[in-house]
């Protein structure tokens, strides 16, 4: 981010005890890495007052005690001292880079009753079921942000080919493990919830486990390969996941 001017972002009041810093208005690579480039820097310089940093595909919510917000010559209320010093950070710039990235191969099983909606987007994207898959799994994807249940992946990368709009009716249950496409991105579902997305495929791991340190295998910034499997070693390593 040490690229980032001030047209670049912008700084809003969410109530009384959080800021939103916004770097844009679309999902794109640059910009996500700008938000965790910044996310990063709060975290391992931590300001007074501030409670939590959560970062999203285009924003950091940054949360904070008004009370424990420094004071200053100003006079100012603390949403605007503190605007003022994230401001600060801003302008000088935020160096990216030390963010580790890892490579993260997901195996998947797709098709069949474990991705039941695979000949559907064939069938739109006019291309063979099998073309679906190769293009899925060679698509540069990348986790852009956790959210909507713990260790859900929003990932970026996907093919421009396999885009396809969500579901017009979503499905009630969706089991753990289902690998998914909408619009431009991939996701896996990570617990048995409802959702819209298109189901491709299930992986046979586990992407979050309460009692684990940290309790999700995935984190943003993380590139994900996705690697074709048979049913029977989707079936055989769920029966090691259990064990």
């Amino acid at each position: 981010m040490s690229d980032t001017n001030p047209a670049d972002w912008r700084i809003d009041a969410l109530g009384e005890r959080c800021l939103m810093v916004e770097f844009g208005q679309r999902v794109d690579p640059r910009i996500n890495a700008a938000v965790h480039a910044f996310a990063d820097h709060l975290i391992d310089h931590p300001i007074a007052g501030v409670t939590d940093v959560v970062p999203a595909f285009t924003t950091v919510a940054v949360h904070y005690r008004p009370e424990g917000i420094d004071d200053d010559a100003s006079g100012d209320l603390p949403h605007r001292r503190l605007q003022r010093r994230l401001a600060e950070l801003l302008a000088h710039g935020i160096e990216g880079g030390a963010r580790q990235t890892r490579l993260i191969e997901i195996p998947v099983c797709y098709g069949g009753d474990l991705g039941p909606d695979l000949d559907e987007v064939a069938s739109t994207c006019g291309m063979p079921a099998h073309e679906v898959i190769e293009r899925h799994a060679a698509s540069p994807h990348v986790v852009y942000m956790l959210g909507f249940a713990p260790g859900f992946p929003y990932m970026g990368g996907l093919d421009p080919r396999l885009a396809m709009p969500r579901r017009s009716t979503p499905r009630v249950r969706i089991p753990p493990g289902s690998v998914a496409i909408a619009r431009e991105q991939s996701a896996v579902y990570t617990f048995e919830t409802p959702g819209g997305w298109n189901l491709i495929g299930c992986t046979p791991l586990a992407l979050f486990t309460p009692q684990a340190d940290p309790p999700t295998l995935l984190r943003p910034g993380d590139r994900i390969r996705f690697v074709p499997i048979s049913r029977e070693a989707f079936e055989a390593a769920r029966a090691g996941e259990g064990s």
